[in-house]
């Protein structure tokens, strides 16, 4: 009788969806084998809804599932082969549970070949789990307790774009070319509260957005950026950094767009490319704003250029500027749509 319900329920919901998205049979087997502690929605077949259930064991997944949500459970161990006949996984969600890096088993996402996103923020985690899948292009371990990368875990890991990071306990030793290898298509990085010291070695050209927020970094290398062509968004948000720590171009990048060095110990307003469009240097030491130390030059001669400066946000307040802000500086970056001071 029950096998008749969940046929009957899946008939009649079949016209919503693309037969070329899920087979009519594979939507049968998938509500048959529905985990009873899960969520299995018929108009959404290949999404399994385990979470907020109170679980400490993953429960058997269908096989046909696509999405899998496990978030905010009492999940302590992913073994080795919990999820074997799930290998049509794209999507895991298993943020906010409790699995340790001993707990995480050997191969225990082997089988999971057509991976494309996986979540495990807010866990126990004392190192990024390997090996990863290939395919694997979000990879978020965010509010864990890692503090290394083993030598050779994103090797072959082409498709990956997005690694965060933030709220770990990585260290400079532990953020090298070595261990970064193999990150040759990552886009954005969020290292962001850490134990860093130094920017990090070993970020790859592809790299175009850099969130390093929350640690002590105090310096940057002259040439750092000379093998980051394409970086747009730097964040050095409550960091060490001083204007003898910054050498006069380093920010002088055509590439970026987005620079933040708010609460940072700066006196003087660093010297940035004709192209950038967000500044935030709020909540620092800076006294007074020139023109001439911020204007890129050249600047104020051509007024029609469609070249000149791009700047259309700037933060300055939680400094020790007063009013007025100069008419040299609202003529230098006549995009400026608006200023905190």
């Amino acid at each position: 009788m029950e096998w008749l319900m969940v046929a009957f329920v899946a008939l009649v919901l079949a016209s919503q969806v693309r037969s070329d998205e899920v087979p009519y049979e594979h939507m049968i087997s998938q509500l048959q084998a529905c985990p009873k502690e899960c969520h299995c929605p018929p108009n959404f077949p290949n999404a399994v809804y385990c979470d907020n259930k109170g679980l400490k064991r993953i429960p058997v997944i269908p096989p046909y599932t696509w999405y899998l949500y496990l978030q905010n459970n009492l999940i302590d161990v992913l073994s080795t082969d919990v999820l074997r006949n799930a290998t049509q996984l794209r999507w895991i969600n298993l943020n906010r549970n409790k699995i340790t890096s001993e707990g995480f088993g050997v191969d225990a996402l082997k089988a999971l070949s057509n991976l494309v996103h996986l979540y495990m923020e807010d866990n126990l985690l004392t190192s990024i789990p390997s090996p990863l899948p290939v395919k694997l292009e979000q990879l978020r371990l965010s509010r864990n307790r890692i503090s290394k990368i083993p030598a050779g875990v994103f090797s072959g890991m082409d498709h990956l774009t997005l690694l965060d990071l933030q709220s770990n306990k990585l260290q400079d030793d532990a953020v090298t070319e070595v261990s970064l290898k193999g990150l040759n298509n990552l886009i954005q990085i969020n290292l962001a509260k850490n134990q860093l010291n130094s920017m990090p070695l070993g970020l790859p050209p592809t790299t175009t957005q850099i969130f390093l927020d929350g640690n002590n970094i105090e310096k940057i290398p002259v040439e750092y950026f000379k093998g980051l062509p394409k970086v747009a968004s730097l964040r050095l948000n409550r960091n060490k950094l001083a204007n003898g720590g910054i050498p006069k171009n380093v920010f002088n990048l055509s590439s970026i767009l987005d620079l933040q060095l708010s609460h940072n110990q700066l006196t003087e307003v660093p010297v940035i490319s004709s192209g950038l469009e967000h500044l935030h240097l709020d909540h620092n030491k800076i006294k007074s704003v020139n023109s001439s130390d911020i204007c890129p030059p050249g600047a104020l001669d051509d007024y029609l250029d469609e070249n000149g400066p791009r700047l259309r946000y700037l933060r300055l307040d939680g400094n020790e500027i007063k009013p007025p802000i100069p008419r040299e500086l609202m003529m230098c970056f006549r995009l400026l749509r608006a200023i905190v001071i």
